[in-house]
């Protein structure tokens, strides 16, 4: 799928960010241009086959490759924030994390009627955040092209958490 081992650049660090968690730790990732290159490239070429005009992504790991995919796919770029954090009218959804709940906003008008998304994000773990993109997707008008995401905690099963929509992980995990 790309040039670079992308899993020898994620660092596993145990026990956070609470005990009996096993974090994966993607920054080293983002430090070495050329697996940010080739993550970024693979992900851009998963946008255009499913025909994406635009990316979103929440913050803030996601917004690392988000931008950079948006670009490299030739496509607009939609933040998803955290509430509050947004200026103007916003559209937003609240949704479960695995310890606790959240909200995510978009700016109202970030999405011209029927547009295709890729929703992007760092990691699919339990599919709390990128069920909640996918909603936000809809509700600002647009339509979920597909999901893409760096990392997959498969053993955690958030794919079947977005049940309808296409997704592709560069690295997957099977286990801790």
């Amino acid at each position: 799928m790309t040039g670079v081992d992308l899993a020898a650049h994620i660092r596993d660090v145990p026990d956070f960010p609470k005990p009996g968690i096993l974090f994966k730790d993607v920054t080293p990732l983002f430090t070495d241009a050329a697996a940010l290159r080739s993550a970024a490239d693979a992900v851009a070429d998963h946008a255009r086959r499913v025909g994406a005009d635009h990316v979103m992504s929440a913050e803030a790991r996601g917004f690392v490759l988000g931008g950079a995919v948006a670009t490299a796919a030739g496509c607009g770029f939609v933040l998803a924030r955290k509430s509050g954090k947004l200026p103007r009218e916003t559209v937003a959804v609240e949704y479960e994390l695995e310890y606790g709940t959240d909200t995510l906003e978009v700016h109202a008008d970030a999405l011209p009627a029927g547009a295709n998304v890729l929703v992007h994000d760092d990691l699919l773990a339990t599919g709390g955040t990128a069920g909640a993109l996918c909603e936000l997707v809809e509700r600002a008008g647009g339509r979920v092209a597909g999901c893409s995401f760096l990392v997959e905690l498969s053993y955690l099963s958030g794919r079947e958490r977005l049940g309808g929509y296409g997704v592709e992980s560069l690295v997957a995990y099977d286990s801790e």
